[in-house]
């Protein structure tokens, strides 16, 4: 747990749901704060009666689509002319044009599994994940869709937590955090397992040659004596 956390649960407290929508909307930008945790507690603050659920989760979610969509642009406008900037002559003995290349390519391929993963359960990673899909000029109504869908699972799964087991949502955290290691080393052994898959030579299975099969001696001895012709 972060040492500002008590410091903006009372914040949460006194200030309701604006503190929620400011400080989600700061952390979806790129501030480090933990908003898994006061996720956590708002959905206990829910079962006290303090907060409505509902209205947490609507907040939680604009909040946190509003914050990734300022990155994105932000991307989009200065992110896509430093790339253009790299692509220059000048930079070829760095960065080639054909790894800048493949960068647009892969991104425009699997970008949405990106944009949908870097927000549940790897939301530490959704601010740098934002700015790039904006440098990569990655369709904004693509990302909107895959950034809001991976925000409702981040912001409702701890809110849920919170609001049900109300009395112990520290714990709760902790689940979380533990849950989201372990997916992360799933994911890197099936990408290794599929690298490696690809790196193994294919060779095709050889068919076994027909073994030879040599006339019967009887045909030999009479084709010999001139009574059989070679056959053509």
């Amino acid at each position: 747990m972060s040492t500002f956390l008590p410091v903006l649960l009372v914040w949460l407290q006194q200030y309701g749901y604006a503190a929620l929508w400011l400080l989600i909307f700061v952390a979806a930008v790129g501030l480090p704060l933990p908003i898994r945790p006061i996720l956590l507690a708002a959905g206990a603050f829910a079962a006290l009666g303090i907060f409505n659920i509902v209205l947490l989760g609507i907040i939680a979610i604009s909040a946190a689509a509003c914050g990734d969509t300022t990155g994105y642009f932000i991307g989009r406008l200065w992110g896509s002319k430093a790339l253009h900037w790299l692509e220059q002559p000048r930079w070829y003995k760095l960065i080639s044009p054909q790894a800048v290349a493949r960068s647009h390519i892969h991104f425009n391929r699997h970008g949405g599994g990106a944009i949908f993963l870097s927000h549940f359960p790897f939301s530490a990673l959704g601010a740098v994940i934002d700015l790039l899909a904006g440098a990569e000029l990655y369709p904004y109504r693509r990302f909107l869709i895959f950034d809001i869908s991976g925000q409702t699972l981040g912001a409702i799964v701890p809110l849920a937590l919170g609001y049900i087991f109300s009395t112990s949502w520290r714990a709760m955290g902790d689940v979380l955090s533990a849950f989201s290691g372990f997916v992360l080393v799933l994911l890197l052994a099936i990408l290794l397992t599929i690298r490696l898959c690809k790196m193994l030579p294919l060779t095709s299975p050889q068919k076994p040659s027909p073994p030879f099969c040599s006339p019967p001696q009887e045909a030999n001895d009479e084709w010999m004596a001139g009574n059989l012709r070679p056959p053509r």
